[in-house]
């Protein structure tokens, strides 16, 4: 199976560092989010727009460049627009896809690597011919502005992939995938409100911050280096490759200093390390898309390269695979 086809779209409005302080405890300062997360701004939805939306604008370029038949379209995303039914059936329906196999991903974070799975496994098994692997996520919605922990992290965006059978060519080729979880580690990021657990306790009302994302940030720092770098060294190992060999290196976007401590641990100089949190944020299940695009729009990556993709999210959950870069247009 190959990715031929990627697009991310991102809201137009953007929230910078002094927007963010704003809503925050005062003694911060725009340094200081820059020093935590490398992050100096971010984009946030308008009123009334859904992930649905987002994930609809991403897509379209693709679907309107591909002249056969999509058969599936899947929507990686912790920010469905209702907990019934799946994003994905609304964006197929928005796109014009109509009678196409469609599902979510919840795997938070590392839900686009998840995605990118299960969809290039059954397209490799002859399930499906094409596919779009969306990951989209309104951050925004689920953060509280006046949590330092979460408000300084976290943007909106979307991007998207079309798969489709391999065609013989190395251009645009996964290798194997390694996935791993670690249940017993749930507690440290979440969203505690809205699902079962919540509402079979008789007579439970959430209080309001049970609503917003909750995460401890000093531990996961801590999970997420070692999680990705191991779960990255085993797709480099299983692909045949050296760190050496990796022309790209394309993680999730969290904050910056877990880019450079993943980075470090691994070999890879920094030069090719793809960073585009700093203008962006923390955009959940479309961050490694959105950082595909961006190293695509930069003109740095040829056909042929080869890149490594990882990410680690709530769950925990974790996943990485390589790829050898596509022959896309500009």
């Amino acid at each position: 199976m190959i990715l031929s086809g990627l697009s991310g779209w991102l809201p137009p409005r953007t929230v910078g560092n002094s927007d963010v302080l704003a809503h925050l405890p005062e003694g911060l300062s725009e340094e200081w989010i820059v020093q935590r997360t490398g992050i100096r701004e971010r984009r946030r939805v308008d009123p009334d727009m859904s992930t649905s939306d987002m994930a609809v604008r991403a897509a379209a370029p693709l679907v309107a460049s591909t002249p056969g038949r999509i058969d599936a379209v899947v929507v990686a995303t912790t920010t469905p627009d209702f907990p019934i039914p799946a994003t994905a059936p609304i964006v197929a329906a928005e796109l014009g896809l109509v009678e196409a196999a469609a599902w979510d991903v919840n795997s938070a974070c590392s839900g686009f690597i998840t995605g990118l799975a299960a969809v290039t496994s059954m397209i490799a098994a002859g399930v499906f011919g094409r596919a779009l692997l969306i990951g989209a996520d309104a951050m925004s919605t689920v953060v509280d502005r006046s949590d330092r922990n979460t408000a300084i992290l976290f943007g909106d965006g979307a991007g998207a992939v079309l798969l489709e059978a391999d065609s013989g060519a190395e251009s645009g080729s996964f290798g194997p995938f390694d996935l791993g979880s670690d249940g017993g580690n749930t507690k440290l990021v979440g969203i505690d409100a809205g699902g079962s657990r919540q509402r079979s306790r008789t007579g439970s009302c959430a209080a309001d911050h049970d609503h917003y994302l909750h995460m401890a940030g000093p531990e996961l720092f801590t999970h997420a280096v070692r999680r990705m770098t191991a779960s990255s060294a085993t797709a480099i190992k299983d692909a045949g490759w050296e760190p050496s060999d990796v022309d790209w290196l394309v993680a999730h976007q969290a904050n910056a200093r877990i880019l450079s401590a993943v980075a470090d641990r691994l070999g890879i100089p920094e030069e090719r390390c793809v960073v585009n949190v700093d203008l962006v944020g923390n955009t959940s299940a479309a961050s490694i898309p959105l950082a595909m695009a961006h190293l695509h729009r930069s003109g740095r990556v040829r056909a042929g390269d080869r890149v490594l993709l990882t990410a680690f999210g709530a769950g925990l959950a974790w996943g990485s695979t390589t790829l050898a870069w596509p022959d896309l247009p500009h």
